[in-house]
């Protein structure tokens, strides 16, 4: 099959949580363009209609559906509306999560300790549930899960969030394991430092940036646009064999460790 045909998403949709903004629009974007139709999903319906429009008018497919990923009700209706708009889901992004608190793991709040594991491991396990049966009858279907190198190796004042995210690559994997037998693949990519609002914290104190980028490779942060041919890739028929995969997108971090 020719390469271009194997990138071709025509007929495929695509939910991708957290994607008004930030790397979840970025990668929408890309599949958008590929020819997905995507559902853009986060917890503001204003936010999610002007996205949609924005990709409207320039000829892509896209709805925006309202989703608290961390309410079920809600996780169901995302889904609802969905099969209601498409008839259909072929991709499954689970990219939103929450980072509410930097500092040592020993001073989080239980209750704060519960947020991030709401939002980042059992929503995105659910979401992943939701999908299966029409994964199943199609035969076919593609899990990526939006991880971090923060879950690759430890470091200091992310304790909770590196192991919310430590969860998901072990999430992935067992989904690869599991649900092969059905057509679905499930992979994770790991960002490094991206110029997002989510890490504005690192990237808008000049010194800590400057630090950062010496100590990667490439010398700089990255784009969220800079994850997008990885998941185009991902959800595609070019990545068919790929699954139980974790990869990193981080400009060399991990190998400067």
């Amino acid at each position: 099959m020719n390469i271009n045909n194997q990138f071709n998403l025509k007929g495929k949709v695509a939910i991708i949580t957290g994607s008004s903004k930030g790397i979840g629009k970025a990668i929408a974007t890309g599949l958008a363009e590929n020819g997905a139709q995507v559902v853009i999903s986060s917890r503001n319906q204003e936010a999610c209609n002007e996205v949609a429009k924005q990709f409207t008018e320039i000829g892509l497919k896209a709805v925006g559906i309202a989703c608290h990923i961390g309410k079920e009700d809600q996780r169901k209706n995302l889904i609802n509306k969905t099969i209601k708009s498409f008839k259909r889901i072929d991709i499954l992004v689970n990219n939103a999560a929450i980072n509410p608190v930097f500092g040592p793991i020993e001073e989080v709040d239980p209750v704060v300790f519960d947020k991030i594991m709401d939002i980042n491991v059992k929503a995105p396990w659910s979401l992943s549930n939701l999908v299966l049966p029409y994964f199943k009858t199609n035969t076919n279907g593609s899990i990526i899960n939006i991880a971090s190198v923060e879950a690759l190796t430890p470091g200091f004042g992310l304790g909770l969030y590196s192991t919310s995210k430590a969860a998901i690559l072990m999430l992935t994997k067992n989904q690869a394991k599991e649900w092969g037998r059905y057509g679905v693949r499930a992979n994770a990519i790991c960002p490094g430092l991206i110029k997002t609002k989510f890490s504005a914290a690192l990237w808008t104190n000049e010194k800590m940036l400057h630090k950062l980028e010496k100590s990667i490779p490439s010398g700089r942060m990255g784009m969220p646009e800079e994850m997008v041919g990885l998941a185009c890739l991902l959800a595609s028929d070019a990545g068919n064999y790929m699954t139980g995969g974790v990869y990193t997108a981080d400009g060399g971090y991990m190998i400067a460790r």
